[in-house]
């Protein structure tokens, strides 16, 4: 009876917190930039102003839900990127991934591999273009640059 207990236990809590991280994404993903002003989820828009580093990545260059496609490492992929911003005076694209687990170590090799995608993807499409990777953890808003 205990570990049928357990088990049900733990399918609660990935189901809770797989309905908060895609809450959260679907919150992130409506955040945008309104004459020059940060707008969308009140909770959200002020732990992203008080983060200047995140600012950037959510000003009126950036953009949601980017569908891209495209052959990489030898294979054909079709995604949908988080956050796109396309800074062309620069020639700068920056990727951000959100990720809600609150336990990094989990899937973080996975999650570093699918941003590496998306770089390599990006690169082949823009290749004057310097390309970066970000993952926005968002149980705790830490911005970790992928490698």
């Amino acid at each position: 009876m205990t570990t049928l207990n357990n088990i049900l236990k733990s399918a609660d809590q990935i189901k809770r917190a797989t309905e908060v991280g895609k809450t959260v994404h679907r919150r992130l993903q409506h955040i945008s930039t309104v004459d020059g002003v940060l707008v969308g989820d009140e909770t959200l828009v002020a732990r992203i102003m008080s983060r200047p580093e995140l600012c950037c990545l959510f000003d009126s260059l950036s953009r949601a839900e980017v569908p891209v496609a495209g052959t990489v490492f030898g294979r054909f992929v079709s995604r949908r990127i988080d956050r796109l911003r396309i800074d062309e005076a620069s020639q700068t694209i920056d990727i951000l991934d959100y990720k809600t687990d609150t336990d990094k170590t989990v899937f973080y090799d996975k999650y570093m591999a699918q941003v590496r995608e998306y770089i390599e993807l990006l690169k082949r499409i823009y290749p004057k273009y310097r390309v970066r990777g970000y993952i926005l953890w968002t149980h705790d808003f830490e911005l970790e640059q992928v490698a």
